[in-house]
């Protein structure tokens, strides 16, 4: 694939009467990558996502969908697939039925070889001949992985793609996106789970209030220069919080648990690590220590709650 931008959007603006959805909305998808897009609820996500796929059209601002401009609605190239608010799926139909439905409008009646396929690909081979109204959440999810796959798409728009997976489905769909991006297929996917992000995103793009507030690496967002609350626990809870009040640049913020045996405190690293090596000296075994929120979330949380306060 050639070093052409899977997506380039700039200065993207989506109204809806008063309420302004997308205001002046960069993004930068590169070929073969997957990008996160974050952000709370209301914060323009769907929108964005809808645009991607040529459901609606930006009010202004320029959007380049593989190296193509797009300024209609249901303009997107035929290499771009996914959904947005969970996939369109027929109930009374089986899950095989529904892919050869979907690849008969597409023109493609001789495609019961891709269909089965893609079921392979996602993992429900075994449910190919039930009826989708008795499939789980997660279940219609990975089907509608599956609906998007049949294209063989350059590009993949995924809204919230783990909603209502177990753990093993998660780490199936994980390999499948993963897998796609490594032969060169872009990936856009919204998601409320930091872990996703991290595990997953090799770029992510925090939206709040409809603009952009951060765009990056998950370990650049993670390495924002803030203090985080970590989780403390020891052989001597009593020595373990003289020690943590002593330390420069550690605030005890709060004993949790009913017999104080666990420490919430606030730090930066050096002054973490500055604590564990005094609990180490006064003989104090540390038996955990772990972020209340992944330093991932916690840089989320920051700024979006810093553009929140900010309108």
């Amino acid at each position: 694939m050639d070093g052409t931008l899977a997506v380039r959007a700039r200065g993207i603006t989506k109204c809806f009467g008063d309420v302004v959805a997308l205001d002046g909305i960069d993004l930068d998808v590169a070929p073969g990558r997957i990008h996160g897009l974050v952000g709370p609820n209301g914060a323009g996500k769907t929108t964005l996502l809808g645009l991607l796929l040529g459901l609606a059209v930006a009010d202004s601002g320029s959007l380049d969908i593989l190296g193509r401009p797009v300024g209609r609605a249901l303009a997107a190239p035929d290499a771009v697939a996914g959904f947005v608010d969970g996939p369109g799926l027929y109930p009374s139909l089986t899950a095989k039925q529904n892919l050869a439905a979907l690849a008969a409008l597409r023109g493609r009646d001789s495609a019961t070889a891709g269909v089965e396929d893609v079921l392979g690909q996602v993992g429900l081979t075994d449910v190919a001949d039930e009826l989708v109204r008795g499939f789980s959440l997660g279940m219609r999810q990975r089907l509608g992985l599956a609906a998007a796959l049949l294209t063989k798409p350059r590009l993949l728009v995924l809204d919230e793609p783990s909603n209502g997976l177990d753990p093993a489905g998660k780490q199936h769909v994980h390999g499948v996106l993963t897998h796609l991006a490594d032969g060169g297929t872009s990936v856009v996917l919204s998601s409320h789970r930091m872990d996703d992000v991290d595990a997953l995103c090799s770029e992510v793009t925090i939206i709040a209030t409809g603009r952009v507030v951060f765009s990056g690496s998950p370990s650049e967002l993670a390495a924002e220069d803030r203090g985080l609350d970590y989780r403390l626990r020891t052989s001597d809870p009593e020595a373990a919080r003289r020690l943590a009040t002593d330390t420069a640049g550690i605030a005890v913020v709060d004993d949790a648990g009913a017999r104080q045996e666990v420490l919430v405190v606030r730090a930066m690293l050096p002054a973490l690590d500055e604590l564990v090596v005094r609990l180490v000296q006064a003989g104090v075994a540390v038996r955990e220590l772990a972020p209340v929120v992944s330093p991932l979330e916690a840089a989320f949380l920051a700024l979006t709650e810093q553009q929140e306060s900010s309108r």
